[in-house]
Order: structure tokens, then sequence, then C-alpha cells
């Protein structure tokens, strides 16, 4: 009987009369009938929000046997489905590119940075080959909201042409940063829908103390908020993109203080404790090898600076867990959280980059001076400033974490961020390229499969097909006058009943000419002019042992499969890139 029917036909005890009985026999079996033939009343199409994370390692996050305090994200992770082979593209730009448009990020226009190569894969600008998951979900009827790190347009300057912007790419509503990185005390590139901010002249947000990752969380609320007076009636899409933890390691003294001395036996023996808590937890086989450890603790100089650096990072991820509690808090609040699809996941592997870990310019003396409220803050690039008109400092003994130091957490840190893995961002070895990807949905998420890890691999291209089918819109084959490539991904939505995922391709990966392809259980991945290496993901996920030279065959069947997909999908040639 479906619940149509039993909301009419109540027969459990204590039940008042229903419907049926208030008819004659003969009337109610016809009516019965009727209703029985019809199909169950399908559920309202789910609200869906999609979190992205800055520069986090693959076992940074407490649900994934890190240090640091997520209970929220651990509450969504126990509760949900935890894809532990789930893929990014290695960067923050062509992750962001390839998880809006389903497309592989050259595709897109966007294969490296913020540099035009005057090629269409590394064009540093969404091109319109794609359309964005704002602009699908638009398309169906969806409200579309965004918070956070923009990053797929060179056009990020306040008098720039804005037609890549969120707003113009299907997003009603915006609040964040155009630019991909900055001051999380005054970031540069803060926007509110078209218009360049500051902290201090932003009439919809006026805390007592401004700090960005706060800020989105905050504006996400609201947003959410509005969408609940506005149009409580139609579903919502909210994609909030955290620059949390990318460097500069910046957070509140409060935050930090959590974690005084929690680092403080060094990168071997934190890893170690990592590693046998992913084993516990089920999310690494335990015959897999452990990646060797970067940098000799005993021998480390300057111990209390490396510390404040790691404490920070964990700060600012503990941060960012908070505001997502303060999320999770709202859709509760709203009756929305059962029926909303939550996704969170990180755009690459932990940052082993040094900015700021040696000593940087700082602006003469006689230049610096306070900022006036509507004066946007320019000094992003190196030297730079305080809103106050303070130097920023950085380099071997600044301790890190207020407004006035911009330093990353480098090399050693990222290492003890991948555990278990090799390499780091901008490699497509596993380090660089794998994130933990939560999916969280009462109302949809079979109950067998919550609390449950899925080893099938994914990938962020892998969004717009599942978003397509969980709001049944429509991806488009033309666009506002434009042909739209077809999507690469596949739906994810079968493994969240334990089915499989129809993947009808294998996965590719190309960055700063290291590439990588993966076909069931096997990984062909090289750096950057060197030759094919072969893994098998099921027996070596932390690529230990090199089976090329047992697999010749493999090898070159694989590496064919790499360059047909390489020259179609606006890759070649490789080393397009550097520029000439």
């Amino acid at each position: 009987m479906n619940t149509t029917t039993m909301a009419l036909h109540d027969t459990r005890p204590g039940a008042k009369p229903g419907f049926f009985h208030r008819l004659s026999r003969t009337a109610a079996g016809l009516l019965l009938g009727l209703l029985l033939t019809l199909p169950a009343m399908s559920a309202p199409r789910p609200n869906i929000l999609l979190i992205l994370a800055d520069d986090i390692g693959f076992s940074d996050l407490g649900f994934m046997g890190g240090e640091m305090r997520t209970p929220n994200l651990d509450s969504l992770a126990r509760e949900g489905l935890l894809f532990t082979q789930f893929y990014n593209t290695s960067r923050c730009c062509p992750t962001r590119a390839a998880l809006l448009t389903g497309l592989y990020p050259h595709q897109a226009g966007l294969g490296h940075m913020m540099v035009d190569r005057n090629h269409p894969g590394y064009r540093s600008n969404l091109n319109r080959e794609c359309v964005t998951l704002a602009e699908v979900l638009r398309g169906a009827g969806y409200r579309t909201y965004m918070c956070g790190k923009w990053h797929v347009t060179k056009f990020d300057g306040p008098k720039d042409d804005n037609s890549n912007w969120p707003l113009q790419r299907g997003f009603e509503k915006f609040y964040g940063t155009i630019k991909g990185y900055g001051n999380f005390f005054d970031p540069s590139g803060l926007c509110r829908q078209n218009t360049y901010i500051t902290p201090e002249n932003d009439p919809d947000y006026k805390p007592q103390r401004f700090y960005y990752t706060d800020a989105l969380s905050d504006n996400a609320v609201a947003f959410l908020q509005q969408h609940q007076k506005e149009s409580e009636d139609k579903p919502f899409f909210m994609y909030l993109a955290y620059t949390a933890a990318h460097w500069p390691m910046q957070a509140l003294e409060a935050d930090i203080a959590k974690y005084k001395g929690r680092f403080d036996a060094g990168y071997d023996a934190l890893r170690k404790e990592r590693f046998e808590r992913l084993k516990k937890l089920g999310i690494i086989d335990p015959s897999w090898p452990c990646a060797a450890t970067a940098g000799d603790w005993d021998t480390t100089k300057r111990k209390a600076w490396e510390l404040r650096l790691m404490e920070v990072f964990a700060a600012m991820i503990d941060n960012m867990d908070q505001g997502i509690g303060r999320i999770v808090a709202q859709l509760k609040r709203s009756g929305q959280f059962d029926n909303t699809v939550i996704l969170y996941l990180n755009d690459n592997g932990a940052c082993a980059e040094v900015m700021g870990r040696n000593r940087l310019p700082t602006p003469p003396e006689a230049e610096l001076k306070p900022m006036a409220p509507d004066a946007l803050q320019e000094r992003i690039r190196l030297p730079m400033q305080t809103r106050d008109g303070r130097p920023v400092r950085s380099g071997p003994g600044i301790m890190a974490g207020p407004a006035d130091t911009y330093i990353a957490y480098g090399l050693e840190w990222a290492n003890v961020s991948n555990t278990p893995f090799r390499e780091y961002k901008h490699w497509v070895h596993e380090g660089g390229i794998s994130t933990p990807m939560i999916v969280h949905w009462p109302a949809g998420l079979a109950p067998s499969r919550r609390g449950k890890i899925e080893t099938q691999p994914g990938h962020v291209i892998d969004f717009m097909p599942t978003v397509v089918e969980l709001a049944g819109a429509t991806y488009p084959r033309e666009f506002k006058g434009n042909t739209i490539k077809p999507m690469e991904g596949a739906s994810l939505a079968p493994a969240f009943s334990g089915k499989a995922i129809a993947r009808p391709q294998p996965l590719f990966w190309e960055h700063e000419s290291n590439r990588a392809v993966r076909l069931g259980q096997w990984k062909l991945v090289a750096k950057e002019n060197q030759p094919w290496e072969l893994y098998d993901m099921v027996k070596d996920r932390t690529e230990m042992n090199n089976l090329a030279s047992a697999h010749p065959e493999r090898v070159r069947d694989m590496a064919a499969m790499w360059d047909a997909w390489a020259a179609r999908a606006n890759v070649l040639p490789l080393g397009t890139w550097k520029g000439n």
C-alpha cells in the first residue's frame, strides 16, 4: 500500500475513522482500486548544497583520522555516505572549472591558472562551450546561490569584463571573492553580487570582527534565511567554496589555542598515528605501505615556528567546520535538512608551496597608511599591507595567524596532511588528486548506506550528471546560442543505493604536464618529462610498487587511451601551460 492510500485507509489501533470508513464498501473498493493504479506520489526535488574546501589533505579532517576537530563534518560523514576514492584535478582553478561544468578543465578553458596561453584549453576564462551547475539548475526552477571563491576567470578586477562572474553564469545571489586567494582579515576581490566591496563598507554584513571563513558561513546562512522567506516552495542550489585552508595561515586566536601542543610529536609520529587511525576506520587497506615521511623532526630548526603554522592550519579548518554547523542548524530550523543533498570535498591535495616561508619584501614605510572604508585592498601581491596600514610580515620566526602575517605551512606538514599518499597539490599521484567526499541526504540515501564507505572511484566531473539526475533537470545541447559539449562524467546516484556507477570511460588527468589515467583497478601516472608508472589501486593505492615493466602491454594500451583523450580534450600540445 503506498503512502497516499495509507493516509486514507488507516486501520491502526487508535486511528480516527478515515475517508474510506465513511463510504460504502463498494464505493470504497472502487476508489481504492483507482488509487492503486496510480503511481506513488514522488518526493519533492531535493535542495543541493555543494561545499568545496581549499588545500586540505586527504587525512586532515576528524572523520579521516586527522587531529582537526570537525564534529559537524564528522556527523555528516557518519550519517551519510563517504567516498574514499574520489578525485579532483590537483589544482584550484581546474578543479572549480570541472566541478561547475561536468567537463575536464581544458574543455572548459581552464587547463591551468590565470594566464591566457592563447590556446582553447588554456584561456584562463570559463568558455561558452560549457554550462555551469547553476545555469542548468536555474533552468529547472531552482533558486541558485553562491558564497566563496570563484577563480574561474582572469577578468577579476573591479572594472573588468564580468561576463564570467557568478551572476552571469547562473547564480542569483553571490557573496565572495572573484580572485583565488588573499588575506582572511581583508580579502582582495571581495564582492557582493557584481560590486566590489570591503569588510568595512558592506551594508549587509557588519560583524564585530571580520574573518573571511566566518563571513562565508554567515552569508550562506543569510541566503538560506532569505530563501525561506522569498521562495520556500522552490528547491535551492548553493555552492559554498571556502578558501580555508589555503595560505596564508591566518586564524582567530581562540581557534588556534585549541591546538596548542597537539602537534608537538612531530612529522613522523603524527603520520604513524594517522596511518593507524585510517586503517582502523577502514579507509585504507592495512596491506598498503605508507609513503615516506618528508623531513626529520629531530633535526628541524625553529620547532616553535613550525608548530605554530600547523596549529593555525588546524584552526582554519576548525573554524570552517563551525560555520558548516551553523548552516546545518539553519537547514534544520527551516525544515529543509532532510531533503537537502549535502556534498563535501576538497579542491586538491595538501599544498607544499613555500609562499612566505622565506622573507617577502615589505612596502616602503612612506607608503604605509590606513585605508579608507571604501578603498579596495590592492596589495594582494608583493609587497603587502594590512588595512590599518601595517606591513605584512613573513619568513622564519614570524608567528603565523594574525592579519599582518603571510606564510604557508610547507612541504613537511603537507606530507603529514596527505598521509598515506605520495606527492601534493600540482601532481596527479594520489596525494595531489585524492579527497574524501561526503554525500549526506536523509530523504534520499538508502538507510543501509548511511555510515558506509564507498570505494568506487568518483571525480568532480561527476557532479553535473549526478545533479541533473537528482533535480530532474535537462543538460542542454545548446545554451544561449552556443553548442555545449557533452558531459564527461557519470552519475553517482546509483551508489546511493549500493549499485554500480555506470562509468562509460576511464578517468583522465593533466596538470603542468603531470598526467594520469585510471581504468578500473589500474592507474597509469607520470610526472612531467618522466616515463609512465603503473599501479594496482586495489593492492597498492599508495603507489609504492611500480608495475610498468611487468605489464608493458597494459602501459601501452592505457597510454594510448590518454593520448586519445588529450587530443580531443584541448590538452595538447603538452606543455602549452608554460607559454612560449
